[in-house]
């Protein structure tokens, strides 16, 4: 029989994280321990943030990728999205998390893929400053993005290798050679 941990409050999770040599995820009190990355998640994830900070070098936006936590006040969480990019000046006031993601970008895992179109979509799509939610597939040539409309409706659109595709939100086209590039595509 395994003891019972209370739930941690936001303030103790962000001390654990400070001292913790391994990340963890935060969801209303409950702490979940990350794994590691394959070679093709972290190449893909390398070669868009690379190209998304030139292209957004002096717009006042930032780019961070999976060291950086994203709170979501609304279900009591803080993930580690793959990449996220902020704009909002609220977000220079924390130095441990931001809150203000313009865009988040989620490379898929077999492990996480799930987590991913589920648990954490519907907690990024409490966000206000939210604007597009993008997942990248690692078995085969495939970008997925979801649009936030003037009326709060989510529109879908995905775009097949051979295509460029486009972020809305920043202004942004990107083709699959640059974002898969040296990247092998994981076994299905």
């Amino acid at each position: 029989m395994y003891a019972q941990v209370p739930p941690l409050s936001p303030e103790e999770y962000l001390e654990l994280e400070t001292q913790s040599a391994t990340k963890h995820e935060y969801f209303d009190g409950e702490v979940v321990a990350m794994a590691g990355a394959t070679d093709t998640h972290v190449t893909i994830l390398l070669n868009l943030a690379s190209d998304l900070r030139s292209h957004l070098r002096g717009s006042g936006c930032r780019v961070f990728i999976f060291d950086m936590k994203l709170r979501i006040d609304t279900r009591n969480c803080f993930f580690y999205p793959d990449i996220f990019v902020t704009c909002d000046e609220r977000d220079r006031e924390t130095n441990l998390y931001k809150s203000f993601p313009k865009i988040i970008i989620e490379v898929l895992s077999v492990s996480t893929e799930l987590k991913d179109r589920g648990e954490k979509f519907n907690a990024y799509r409490t966000l206000p400053s939210l604007q597009e939610y993008v997942l990248i597939n690692c078995q085969h040539y495939c970008v997925e993005i979801f649009r936030r409309h003037t009326d709060g409706l989510w529109l879908f659109q995905s775009y097949e290798e051979g295509e460029t595709f486009r972020l809305e939100s920043l202004d942004y086209t990107g083709t699959f050679a640059m974002l898969y590039e040296d990247a092998s595509l994981e076994a299905r």
